[in-house]
């Protein structure tokens, strides 16, 4: 029996396919997000499913996750993010006792006990500006992909500095930053510090280690280092981080799978 996860998220969707038994990963899939949600989502969902010789009723459970899950057709039901991100690092870092997600929309801190379990969180829901949506701002204004971004701040000599808490702004501080002649690979760096400041300041000072860092951000090159300077101590960072939450979800759906 197979059970699943999609993670319904701001800027993509991932989708999990674990054997019900085990837990172990069947296949995953990535898509970009759009305007209709849920037929992005099914039509990824059952190409997944198809590509395996398998359909929806070979799937025993399936669980949502993202901001988007209640959207999600599919699903025998919906667990928050926090949840299924915490569940999913613990499979892939066991030892992580603090996770730093930050996605295309909100970026998050959680801390957990011994046992995995989800303690307390931080969340940051209300500004773009600590989030991948702001890297996706960066890239546009500078001309470049997105994915260029982590070589570009490797390049920095002197990063800039971004003041502003607000993406509207402090797009209006880099596009200032460009006429004043600073390298676009100083951005880069000063807007890498700036998202990585903004999680220090929700994370406080208790922060128990290992720090794991996840979440698609995770995936620019440099993010991690600029979060380990700002949070002032190490910060691994998490396997296949684009996917811990659609992973937590089809583990969670796994156990609901066993309880039946």
């Amino acid at each position: 029996m197979i059970a699943s996860g999609i993670d319904a998220g701001s800027r993509a969707i991932k989708v999990v396919l674990a054997d019900a038994a085990d837990g172990a990963v069947v296949a995953s899939a990535v898509h970009d997000q759009g305007v209709r949600q849920d037929e992005l989502a099914m039509r990824l969902y059952d190409g997944l499913l198809a590509g395996r010789g398998l359909c929806r009723a070979d799937v025993g459970f399936c669980v949502a996750t993202g901001y988007a899950r209640h959207a999600v057709s599919a699903a025998d039901t919906t667990i928050t993010e926090i949840t299924c991100h915490a569940r999913g690092v613990r499979a892939l870092a066991p030892e992580a006792r603090t996770i730093v997600e930050i996605g295309g929309q909100d970026s998050k801190l959680l801390r957990l006990d011994a046992g995995g379990t989800v303690h307390d969180f931080a969340m940051n829901d209300r500004c773009a500006a600590g989030t991948g949506r702001f890297l996706e701002v960066v890239a546009q204004r500078l001309g470049v992909e997105l994915g260029a971004l982590g070589d570009l701040a490797r390049a920095s000599r002197a990063p800039a500095c971004i003041s502003s808490m607000c993406v509207v702004f402090a797009e209006t501080e880099i596009i200032g930053l460009l006429a004043s002649g600073a390298a676009a690979a100083d951005i880069v760096a000063g807007v890498l510090s700036a998202i990585a400041s903004r999680i220090a300041a929700i994370a406080g000072r208790h922060m128990p280690e290992p720090v794991v860092f996840t979440g698609g951000v995770a995936m620019v090159p440099g993010m991690d280092a600029a979060l380990s300077k700002a949070l002032g101590q190490p910060v691994r960072l998490c396997p296949q981080p684009q996917m811990t939450g659609a992973l937590g979800a089809a583990l969670l759906a796994a156990e609901r799978c066993k309880g039946e």
